[in-house]
């Protein structure tokens, strides 16, 4: 694997995606929001499905807020910190599985399912949808500006820059542990927010629902006194000052101003155009880097926040950038450089994030 650091002939032999075509089972594809070994998937699986001939029994998608394997089982009511309301793992199980396979291998029954069902986290209920992205979803821009605003207006102009140093990497999680932490994904990320090397913008206080539904798409241009970055991009939900505590609360977590993530990805920036052909950057020069992060189905509820963070690490998640050039499966600890990198806001060079909003 080390041997094989871009998308060469090694990769592309083992993507399954060119070969899912002209299925004939029905297929319900499941997955979870909080997936954090393959979300993508699920999601890649059910879209080839959809793209290459709809079996004749039907092609459907599940998908609710649960970590790798979490339909199958646990009750799926929280992740880490954060409540869904209902056993999830339950109701998917008992409404939707047994009977999927009661219709297709004993004829018993009548399966006329949703083209997808999605757990909508924030308002923590199932929705029905006839297409995935929800054919309502629409398009909507939020802009990063000045003073740490996220809007969806044209930014105002300017930019803002942080010191990376690859030898202080931003963590992952608050905590250390053995592992990955499937926690992480719903985890509060205030810890970040305080960070010198972390750029946090956020909405005004929202005064309606904010339902999204889809891929996140992130476009920013950026520059850099080094030759690569990585750039983490990540979707949080600010819970209101006043929002209550759990009960009971053995933890002793606060809610109040709970920055939950909702989704996060990361880019590294020698792959900006071609994940085969890895590309220098130009000191000092603005860049465009865009990549779409998985899709989401979330509620940001009246008296919430949008929060956006960008930072270039995220570690160990992410394994560290050498911010130079090179192999980083092979070069020595002297490639490993701190670096400033700025990220642009103006007319022509907005920085945003683009989610898919219903109405």
């Amino acid at each position: 694997m080390l041997k094989h650091g871009s998308n060469d002939s090694f990769w592309q032999t083992r993507n399954v995606r060119p070969h899912i075509r002209q299925v004939t089972p029905a297929v319900m594809t499941v997955g979870g929001w909080f997936d954090a070994e393959n979300l993508f998937g699920a999601l890649e699986t059910f879209k080839r499905v959809e793209a290459t001939g709809v079996p004749k029994g039907g092609n459907t998608l599940v998908m609710g807020p649960w970590v790798h394997g979490g339909w199958q089982r646990g009750d799926g009511d929280k992740l880490g910190d954060v409540t869904f309301a209902a056993k999830t793992g339950d109701w998917y199980r008992r409404e939707l599985e047994v009977p999927f396979f009661e219709h297709h291998l004993k004829g018993k029954g009548d399966w006329k399912p949703a083209k997808a069902w999605c757990f909508e986290t924030g308002t923590n209920q199932w929705r029905r949808f006839d297409a995935w992205p929800p054919a309502d979803a629409k398009p909507v821009s939020y802009h990063l500006d000045r003073g740490g605003l996220l809007t969806a207006d044209p930014p105002a102009g300017g930019a803002d820059e942080f010191v990376a140093d690859p030898a202080k990497p931003v963590p992952y999680f608050p905590k250390t542990a053995v592992g990955m932490e499937k926690e992480y994904m719903t985890a509060d990320q205030r810890f970040a927010a305080t960070r010198p090397d972390v750029l946090v913008y956020q909405t005004p206080v929202l005064e309606q629902d904010v339902n999204v539904a889809g891929p996140v798409e992130v476009e920013l241009w950026v520059s850099t006194t080094g030759t690569d970055a990585d750039w983490v991009v990540k979707l949080i939900d600010v819970f209101p000052d006043d929002h209550p505590d759990p009960d009971p609360n053995p933890t002793g977590v606060r809610m109040g101003g709970y920055q939950m993530l909702v989704r996060g990805d990361v880019m590294r920036g020698k792959f900006r155009d071609s994940l085969s052909d890895p590309k220098a950057f130009e000191p000092g020069k603005p860049t465009r880097v865009a990549f779409t992060l998985p899709d989401t189905c979330h509620a940001f509820r009246p008296g919430h926040r949008l929060m956006v963070q960008v930072q270039s690490s995220w570690f160990p998640l992410v394994d560290r950038n050498p911010q130079t050039f090179c192999d980083i499966y092979s070069c020595d600890e002297t490639a490993f450089r701190k670096q400033t990198h700025t990220v642009h806001r103006t007319a022509d060079k907005a920085s945003r994030v683009t989610l898919r909003v219903r109405p």
